[in-house]
C-alpha cells in the first residue's frame, strides 16, 4: 500500500469520528489572568467532545466593547455560536428572534432542579431557555489588604463612617486609600455600593429596577452622590483609565488599602497565590450587610444553520453546568457556582461566605440585581446612569442635588 492509499484509508477511517464534530465560536470578555484560565478550561471540555473552539475574546471588564462587536456581527447575519450576554439584554436579543431554543438540553440536564428560580428566569425568553448561566457574582464587596491596614492603624470598616475614617488613616500613613480604575463601569460599581448602603435594598430596587422618580431624586440619592464625591479625595493620580485588575494589583502589592469591586477581583488574588482571610479580606461593602447585589455571567446561544455546529453548541451548554467545570471556573473567576447542589468544601472562605449570604439574601428583599453589571435594567438605562455618574465623579465642582435630578431625567429620556 503506497502513501496515497494509506492517507486515503486513514481519512476514511477518521470521517465517522468527525461526522458529529462542529465548531463553537464563543464571544466573551474573560481576558484577565484568572478569567482566562477559567475560559481555557471550558475550551478543553468542548474540545474533548471532538469539537473545535474558536475563541473570540474582546477585552474590557464591563463588556461594552464585546457588545459593540456582537451587534455588528448579528446585524450582518453572522453571529457567533455563543456570546457572553446577561440580564435584560438576553430578553432584547430574544425579541429579535436570534436566540436558539435550549429546552431539550435543559430538560435532559435537569436545569429547573439545579438552578435557583431567580437565575433560571433570567436565562429564559418567552418561557424557553436561550442561555446557560456560568456563575453568580457578588458585586457589593470591599477588598482590603490587612497588612496595610495594620501599618496604618486602620480598622476594617462596617459602616460608611468607618469606611471614610479608615481611608483617612490610610492616606495619612502614605498609602493609596482606595484603588480605583476611572472607567464608567467602575465608577458605576462604586456608586451602586453607596446607593445600596444609604438607600437599603428596598429603595435600591425602587431606584434601579422600578426606576421610581421620587427615589431617584430623593434625599438619600443626594447623600449617595455626596459620598461618591467624598471618595475622590482618597484615590491616587493614576486612577484615570486604569483597568480593574490593575487596581486590584495595587492592593495586592501593598500600595493601597482597599478596592470596591465585585468578586471577580478575587481571581487576581488567587492568581497571585494569596490566601483569603489571611493575605486579603473580603467584606460586604460597608452598610450593605445582609444584602447581595448579583451579576450572573451567562452564555446566550444563537440560532445556527449547521447540525454539527448545533450539536457543538449543545455540548457547550452541557459542559458549563458540569460540577467539575463549575468548581474550576468559579474558583478561578472569584464567583460562586449556580448549581444549588454544589459542594462548596473546596472553595475559599470568601466564596463560602458569598454562597451563605446569597442564600440568606434570597429569602427576603436583600437579593438585588446589579444595575452597573447589566442585571437590573436595559443597557440604555445603564448607559444613561454611567454618563451622569462619571461626569459627576470627574467634576470636582459637581453638585450632588443637581446630579440626582440629572440621573432621573437621563433615565426618563431613554425609557
Amino acid at each position: 500500500m503506497n502513501a496515497i492509499h494509506r492517507l486515503a484509508l486513514s481519512v476514511s477511517l477518521a470521517l465517522p469520528l468527525l461526522a458529529h464534530a462542529g465548531e463553537v465560536e464563543v464571544l466573551h470578555w474573560w481576558t484577565s489572568g484568572g478569567e482566562k484560565r477559567a475560559a481555557d478550561t471550558l475550551q478543553k471540555m468542548v474540545e474533548q467532545k471532538g469539537h473545535t473552539w474558536k475563541d473570540f475574546a474582546v477585552a474590557g471588564g464591563g463588556g461594552e466593547a464585546a457588545m459593540t462587536v456582537l451587534k455588528t456581527r448579528a446585524v450582518s447575519g453572522n453571529p457567533p455560536s455563543a456570546a457572553q450576554i446577561k440580564g435584560p439584554d438576553i430578553q432584547e436579543w430574544g425579541e429579535l428572534g436570534l436566540l436558539a431554543n435550549l429546552d431539550d438540553t435543559a430538560k435532559a440536564e435537569r436545569w429547573d432542579e439545579l438552578l435557583p428560580e431567580q437565575v433560571s428566569k433570567i436565562m429564559q425568553y418567552d418561557g424557553s431557555y436561550v442561555a446557560v448561566p456560568v456563575n453568580v457574582h457578588r458585586v457589593n464587596w470591599l477588598w482590603i489588604n490587612p497588612e496595610v491596614f495594620e501599618k496604618a492603624g486602620a480598622t476594617p470598616p462596617k459602616t460608611l463612617d468607618e469606611f471614610f475614617a479608615a481611608a483617612e488613616k490610610l492616606k495619612a500613613a502614605g498609602f493609596v486609600p482606595v484603588a480605583h480604575g476611572g472607567q464608567p463601569w467602575q465608577d458605576g460599581t462604586v456608586f451602586e455600593g453607596f446607593v445600596l448602603s444609604i438607600l437599603g435594598p428596598d429603595d435600591y430596587h425602587k431606584a434601579f429596577v422600578e426606576l421610581d422618580e421620587d427615589t431617584l431624586t430623593g434625599d438619600k440619592m443626594v447623600q449617595a452622590f455626596t459620598a461618591l464625591k467624598k471618595l475622590r479625595d482618597y484615590l491616587d493620580a493614576d486612577a484615570a483609565g486604569r483597568e480593574w485588575n490593575r487596581a486590584t494589583g495595587v492592593v495586592i502589592d501593598g500600595k493601597a488599602g482597599m478596592q470596591i469591586m465585585g468578586d471577580w477581583a478575587k481571581s487576581e488574588f488567587t492568581a497571585a497565590n494569596k490566601v483569603a482571610g489571611k493575605d486579603y479580606q473580603c467584606l460586604p461593602f460597608p452598610g450593605t450587610q445582609g444584602s447581595f447585589t448579583f451579576n450572573i455571567d451567562s452564555l446566550a446561544m444563537f440560532k445556527l444553520s449547521s447540525d454539527e455546529n448545533r450539536k457543538a453548541q449543545e455540548d457547550l451548554a452541557r459542559a458549563v453546568l458540569q460540577p467539575e467545570f463549575q468548581t474550576f471556573f468559579n474558583q478561578n473567576k472569584g464567583s460562586i457556582p449556580v448549581r444549588q447542589d454544589q459542594d462548596m468544601s473546596e472553595f475559599d472562605a470568601c466564596a463560602q461566605q458569598s454562597m451563605k449570604d446569597f442564600k440568606a439574601a434570597a429569602q427576603g428583599s436583600g437579593l438585588q440585581p446589579s444595575l452597573t453589571h447589566g442585571m437590573a435594567a436595559s443597557s440604555y438605562v445603564q448607559g444613561a446612569v454611567f454618563d451622569v455618574v462619571t461626569n459627576f465623579f470627574n467634576d470636582p465642582k459637581a453638585d450632588p442635588q443637581k446630579a440626582a435630578r440629572q440621573l432621573a431625567a437621563a433615565i426618563q429620556a431613554v425609557q
